[in-house]
């Protein structure tokens, strides 16, 4: 299944740093420590840190399946496609109104901070911002990060400054009574530990960030690297600030005081910043209050937009909601989830949203981690993380009980709000999307280790987000084509004798028989070693006794003639001109898939046949199958600036070290060259490297046309 309705990659790895720290330097920061101190006391600032050491479980199950999935809607996605429709429906529902509601808050803290230095109404105020963050997220996503890493290096700057200060006028100065500090922090627990433990669940909602970079995860670049990279990033740098942020405010403000402030750290800048003139350090924790709030506020409708986006794509909502406007953004889940946001900033208040929060993303959690064990027991083979979770399955079951547990103690109310959630994800299913999605999960694969259905539409939409994916760093591919061996048939050709002649040459490369080489690969289930084109055959098999991947090319100018032994029982799209081999080693299940997936994207080009056909040079056909940046090539000619390398030998050249001439092609023949090869004119050079390596050889070399 391909989507027509595709979001475009622009997301790097700064940007995944940025737009979940973003989001988790807000309310959980500026607003919720004095809330929370309610529950358990001074020992609040051990309640962030032990919340955020019990999401790594969920965040490392996260980052699994967003490499493996790297698609819009996150854990709606996760589940959709691990546990199926119906919990993909609960879960979509209930995550994008969890994160409605922390992006609310949020909101809501603009009005609040605003509301110190301006009579402003609270609530007009934040439904202002949320215009705002509406019309930016319309410009598209690219915009909103860029607004989003401005915001977060500000904030990085004005948080690290304020927790530096403190410490030091905590403990190197005598304007802060050292006495009065002891006696903030007793008693610790002013609850027991069961007051500890509900301030963790209760403060949980301040490290959602991590979750969503999951409901963009298809805008991604390089989603292998940078959702796990930036997640860890955020998620040290988040907690660290939390703990040592929030251990501050306790020290200097009354116990009772903090459990009702509603701006507790720019209480707490009212004894530090004492080298700026006075108020300056209120204002200036203000100031980065009211950026923190506009991060989250910001990202938290990117992410939440992409939950309907998604839906809609999968027909579990309206169609509607899964159309792109011309900069690239889902406009109408835009548009549709301000409408929500501002509902819930008229209609409820503050410690009601951040609990509601918390209880529904506990759950979620449960059913991710779940998701993971799910995928992992399914045996799909194309499902493919890039990162792999840790000390698998104890993690995942791990993160289920400690998400089981925290939801106990968040209390009765959130439950009921959460059973009402998966109560109305379960109707609008039954009424609304039942009949329109043909689709099972994961969990009918592992089912099928028992005898029962699996669903081959999952393999194939997984093969497709595989091949959008496309090669992981180190698979060799280029390798592979560049040792490859092409067969070029001028004459009629028998497909008797073409297998005979790949057959012969595997032996030779492989040290293959035939009964137990290419025979195994050719007869076969053709469902399993057969890929169809039209005008291309694609055979492709993993062999125990091979070691590394290998590919036979043969092109026939005219139709290859005969029959397979299975001609009968497929529908080979003739009149048939090409046939590639791609064979790996048994032990690489997933490569194999990754090469295959990037193979098919190559001979699915339009007039594929016809361009090869009309290739006589081995070093054409495999540079048109390169065909990436990575790889340009260079024609040694006299009067060019490459004719200094006109008689040397190939390791006395000037060439970046990370550029390797792969292939020679001299006097219509083609070879791979080694260092003392020595370079003739009129030689063609293949070279391979890194981009802006290859880039730079571009504008240097490439400034008139080859011709041969």
């Amino acid at each position: 299944m391909a989507f027509k309705n595709k979001l475009k990659k622009d997301l790097g790895l700064f940007d995944v740093f940025a737009i979940s720290t973003g989001a988790m330097f807000s309310s959980g920061f500026f607003l919720l420590p004095g809330i929370a101190s309610h529950y358990t006391g001074p020992s609040v600032f051990l309640a962030y840190l032990f919340a955020g050491i019990l999401i790594l479980p969920t965040m490392f199950s996260i980052a699994e399946i967003s490499t493996a999935l790297p698609r819009s809607g996150g854990a709606y996605f996760f589940l959709d496609r691990s546990l199926g429709p119906i919990m993909g429906t609960i879960g979509g529902l209930g995550t994008y109104f969890a994160l409605m509601l922390k992006t609310a808050f949020a909101i809501i803290g603009i009005g609040a901070y605003a509301a110190i230095f301006w009579e402003v109404p609270t609530k007009i105020v934040a439904i202002v911002a949320t215009f705002f963050f509406m019309i930016l997220n319309l410009i598209g996503a690219k915009k909103t990060s860029a607004f989003q890493k401005v915001f977060v290096i500000f904030l990085l700057i004005i948080l690290t400054t304020f927790i530096i200060d403190g410490f030091f006028s905590i403990f190197n100065t005598a304007s802060i009574n050292k006495e009065s500090i002891t006696s903030q922090f007793t008693p610790f627990f002013s609850d027991g530990i069961g007051g500890l433990f509900t301030t963790v669940g209760f403060v949980f909602v301040s490290y959602l960030g991590l979750t969503q970079i999951a409901s963009i995860a298809e805008e991604i670049k390089n989603p292998e690297r940078n959702i796990p990279l930036g997640m860890i990033l955020s998620l040290v740098v988040t907690g660290l600030i939390y703990g040592l942020g929030v251990f501050l405010m306790v020290a200097v403000i009354e116990p009772t005081t903090l459990a009702t402030d509603m701006a507790p750290a720019a209480t707490a800048a009212t004894q530090f910043f004492t080298w700026l003139p006075e108020k300056a350090g209120v204002l200036l924790m203000s100031i980065a209050a009211l950026a923190a709030f506009a991060s989250t506020g910001n990202a938290g409708l990117l992410s939440a937009s992409r939950y309907p986006f998604a839906m809609g794509r999968d027909k579990l909502l309206p169609d509607i909601f899964s159309r792109i406007g011309r900069k690239g953004s889902p406009v109408i889940a835009i548009m549709f989830t301000t409408v929500l946001i501002i509902l819930f900033i008229l209609l409820l208040s503050e410690e009601g949203i951040v609990k509601l929060a918390s209880t529904f993303q506990l759950l979620i959690f449960i059913f991710i981690n779940f998701s993971v064990i799910v995928f992992r027991k399914s045996k799909i083979e194309s499902y493919d993380p890039g990162y792999l979770s840790p000390l698998y399955p104890y993690m995942q079951v791990a993160g289920i009980v400690i998400s089981f547990i925290l939801i106990i103690y968040l209390g009765w109310m959130p439950i009921l709000f959460t059973t009402g959630i998966v109560i109305m994800g379960l109707l609008w299913y039954h009424f609304h999307a039942r009949g329109k999605v043909k689709r099972e999960g994961a969990i009918f694969h592992w089912f099928a280790l028992l005898g029962q259905n699996q669903d081959s539409e999952l393999e194939n939409e997984l093969m497709t987000i595989l091949k959008e994916k496309g090669l992981r760093e180190g698979d060799p591919f280029d390798e592979t084509v560049i040792n490859s061996k092409i067969s070029i048939y001028k004459q009629p050709v028998d497909f008797k004798d073409l297998l005979k002649k790949v057959s012969d040459n595997y032996s030779a490369a492989l040290n293959l028989n035939y009964k137990g080489g290419i025979h195994k690969l050719i007869h076969s289930t053709p469902d399993e070693s057969l890929i169809s084109l039209p005008g291309v055959l694609v055979f492709h098999a993993r062999l125990k006794e091979v070691l590394n991947p290998s590919m036979q090319i043969v092109i026939s100018k005219n139709s290859i003639e005969g029959i397979l032994p299975f001609d009968d029982d497929f529908d080979i799209k003739r009149p048939l001109h090409i046939c590639v081999f791609l064979v790996n080693s048994d032990n690489y299940p997933k490569q194999q898939l990754r090469m295959l997936s990037r193979l098919l994207d190559i001979l699915e080009r339009e007039d594929i046949v016809k361009t090869l056909i009309n290739m006589d040079s081995h070093r054409e056909i495999k540079e048109y199958l390169l065909q990436n940046e990575r790889f340009v090539s260079i024609k040694l000619k006299k009067g060019t600036p490459q004719s200094e390398m006109i008689g040397l030998q190939l390791k006395d050249t000037q060439l970046p070290s990370d550029v390797l001439v792969a292939l020679i092609e001299r006097n219509n023949k083609t070879f791979a060259p080694n260092g003392s090869t020595v370079l003739l004119k009129n030689d063609i050079l293949t070279i391979l490297g890194e981009v802006k390596s290859i880039s730079k050889l571009y504008n240097t070399f490439m400034s008139y046309e080859i011709d041969d």
